[in-house]
């Protein structure tokens, strides 16, 4: 059984809890482009046509209107489709499929008509040697700004694990449409401080183990000079400036992973805002309509407003090549240098 193996990266434990939802829920069906016998471009869906046969797991037209348009007729049947989209950027050639469509049945029929389903989609930043904005591609506000979709981005396995599986009882019990955005640059990522240190490898949860929608998770809860509010990417950059930071400093940051990125727990980010000093948010995204502005609408209007804020985001511009995506994207040495400047500001009595 997994969960009695050693600690695993992203990629694997992904896999491991496809085929624990694959045998939980036999109405599963699994389908995008390449996905069957090849087992996905990161063969996050290795063994899983091998094990449930080409009638639940199958390759796709290179077609996502195709894809969606599937799931949605899928679900109308009853089943329990998980799609995939190979890229994040590939979703906006079909994004109405979602948002015209699959998103609106439910609250249109009054609840008469369901069409349940994950979809999976790969994406965001810091993929190295290959790839432009259609493989390197951090826009989620084509899928936030979508009313009734439930957006999960995980940062590590055992969290990915037990919010795919809260996502698919929603859809079960409730008819929900959600999104599961999967950080491919955290995929293979076994490090954290060091090379070698295994400190981005997790244990297996079992399988009746599951994550709240809107759970956040802590790290440092202990701190409160500064707390940073980040997902996905931004997770491992921020613990490296906490511990960095408390080298130089001396003072203490708390990190939050928000998991859920819509909705966002607003309640959630106003309690930890009001529990620290000074406060940076770390969105990869792009500057404008990304997660980071209703992360600061939520501190603001929880009251937090008057503290001091730093907000670390991408460029308004499309994700370039390789290497100049460091350009126009946040990294350890930009995170690094607005967390140092905001422990370093003095608080106003």
């Amino acid at each position: 059984m997994p969960e009695n193996q050693p600690p695993r990266h992203l990629a694997i434990q992904i896999n491991q809890a496809l085929h624990d939802i694959f045998c939980k829920y036999p109405e599963t069906l699994l389908f995008g482009e390449d996905v069957a016998q090849k087992g996905g471009v990161y063969t996050i869906t290795k063994g899983l046509h091998k094990a449930f046969k080409g009638n639940r797991v199958f390759n796709t037209l290179l077609d996502e209107t195709t894809i969606l348009g599937l799931a949605q007729g899928f679900a109308n049947m009853g089943m329990l489709p998980m799609p995939e989209i190979q890229y994040l950027a590939y979703f906006h050639n079909a994004c109405d499929q979602i948002r015209g469509e699959a998103c609106s049945l439910q609250f249109f029929s009054n609840d008469q008509f369901r069409n349940p389903m994950v979809m999976r989609v790969a994406g965001l930043g810091y993929q190295r040697g290959f790839g432009g904005h259609f493989h390197n591609d951090n826009s989620v506000t084509a899928l936030r700004d979508i009313p009734g979709l439930t957006v999960a981005c995980p940062s590590r396995g055992d969290d990915a694990a037990m919010m795919l599986r809260t996502l698919m009882a929603m859809s079960k019990v409730d008819g929900r449409v959600s999104a599961f955005l999967e950080p491919i640059a955290l995929y293979m990522t076994k490090d954290l401080y060091e090379a070698g240190d295994g400190q981005w490898l997790f244990p297996y949860p079992a399988p009746d183990q599951s994550i709240t929608l809107g759970e956040e998770r802590v790290y440092h809860p202990e701190a409160r000079d500064m707390v940073v509010f980040t997902f996905g990417n931004g997770v491992p950059f921020a613990l490296r400036a906490a511990r960095e930071v408390e080298k130089q400093t001396g003072r203490k940051t708390r990190v939050i992973d928000l998991r859920w990125i819509q909705p966002l727990n607003g309640a959630a980010i106003a309690r930890h805002a009001s529990e620290c000093d000074r406060i940076l948010v770390l969105d990869e995204g792009r500057r404008s309509a990304g997660v980071g502005e209703g992360i600061i609408t939520a501190i603001v209007e929880g009251g937090q407003g008057g503290k001091p804020v730093v907000r670390v985001v991408g460029d308004d511009t499309y994700t370039p090549l390789a290497g100049a995506a460091n350009l126009i994207l946040p990294t350890d040495a930009t995170v690094l240098e607005a967390a140092l400047k905001l422990a370093r500001s003095e608080i106003k009595a």
